[in-house]
């Protein structure tokens, strides 16, 4: 390793989307010259953190059926004291194996406090290490709403005494921080706006479909499968659909659900060719997800979006009513998603449908990262 050193901290529970995100800024900043250590301690993911990545797994855990605040391991056995520990141990072993110059920690102390059993530990080490290296977090553009009085405070006083700099990977132009970070004045100086973390743009498919449909990772997104099959049978003048289930669908459903599909509509678990779907497409139907809103808006189609907002989740709902605002979008709020609304809203995305834009929010936030992170080291350097 000759560059600057890099540990990467990430920690998916439910989705993939922070898994995502974050193996996109590692990839740029490995292509950059830095020296990158992934660390990552959820469910493994196929084709994530991607080849050429140094990767470190801890033993992985995921939310269980209580919540967020129920972890469970591989097995599904929630998860006690020894195998925290066992999780720390390996997490400071991978820090002091490497003496990395710069630590991100993605989420934490905003979120992830599920894992601060490995995290406070790990800051424990950073803060006694000669030299310390820079310790910065890592987060998307849209926070959830906290519930629980006295949590925005203990991010602050963490942030303060702890971390050199927040990295917020949106565009200023569409969200700030304080937008839904009330408390955000405080820690005005250490934030810093990378633009949103897009792929770079895709060459459109050569197998063209009108409207692409996605369900993310599939766990959550059923609903929006079957609405949008009972969609397409109102929406024939449409053109060719493609549904992707994802890969976390139970097969029953998918067998199900692709027996009753019109002839028009194509149905698959999963397409690695997502982008240049996209980028060959009239209209995307999707979740509003961080990443999924990047290809879509890298791609330059109509969007129809229907955000996830079961349990008080609060950030898709956000995001989407902020690309809605722009004109970028139309939205269809869950709890009343069904095939006739579906139809409905995908009638008006058509309707105002013009040629495609080019994309009017910085996407290019993993490379504009890795300038970051040098200029934070020359800074260092020469202060």
């Amino acid at each position: 390793m000759s560059g600057p050193r890099v540990l990467f901290y990430v920690q998916h529970l439910l989705g993939i989307g922070h898994l995502a995100r974050a193996s996109r800024i590692v990839r740029a900043l490995v292509d950059d010259g830095f020296a990158v250590t992934l660390v990552t301690g959820g469910m493994p993911v196929d084709g994530f953190p991607g080849p050429g990545i140094d990767h470190v797994a801890l033993p992985a855990i995921a939310v269980g059926d209580g919540g967020f605040s129920a972890l469970v391991d591989a097995n599904g056995t929630v998860i006690d004291e020894a195998f925290k520990a066992a999780r720390r141990d390996r997490l400071l072993a991978a820090y002091h194996a490497m003496r990395p110059d710069i630590v991100i920690v993605e989420a934490f102390p905003f979120g992830r406090r599920q894992v601060r059993f490995e995290l406070l530990p790990l800051i424990a080490a950073i803060e006694a290490s000669t030299p310390r290296p820079l310790l910065l977090t890592s987060l998307r553009d849209i926070l959830q709403e906290r519930a629980k009085p006295g949590r925005d405070e203990e991010t602050i006083d963490l942030v303060l005494r702890h971390f050199d700099g927040v990295l917020v990977h949106g565009d200023p132009a569409f969200v700030r921080l304080e937008d839904t970070f009330p408390l955000a004045d405080a820690i005005a100086g250490r934030v810093v706006y990378t633009g949103l973390v897009g792929s770079p743009a895709a060459e459109p498919a050569a197998e063209r479909y009108d409207v692409v449909v996605s369900a993310g990772g599939g766990a959550v997104g059923a609903g929006l499968v079957e609405a949008a099959l009972a969609a397409s049978g109102r929406r024939t003048g449409s053109g060719r659909w493609l549904v992707i289930t994802g890969p976390n669908l139970p097969q029953a459903d998918f067998a199900q659900l692709s027996a009753a599909r019109p002839a028009h509509v194509d149905l698959v678990r999963f397409r690695t060719d997502f982008r240049n779907l996209l980028a060959a497409a009239r209209l995307s139907v999707s979740q509003a997800g961080y990443n999924t809103v990047c290809d879509v808006l890298q791609a330059g189609c109509g969007a129809v979006l229907v955000p996830f907002a079961s349990g008080g989740e609060s950030e898709q709902t956000a995001r989407a009513e902020r690309l809605e605002r722009l004109g970028r979008a139309v939205v269809l709020r869950e709890d009343i998603l069904s095939g006739e609304t579906l139809a409905d809203a995908i009638l008006r995305a058509e309707e105002a449908e013009t040629e495609k834009n080019v994309p009017v929010l910085q996407l290019d936030g993993a490379n504009r990262t890795a300038k970051i992170l040098r200029d934070l080291l020359k800074r260092r350097v020469t202060s």
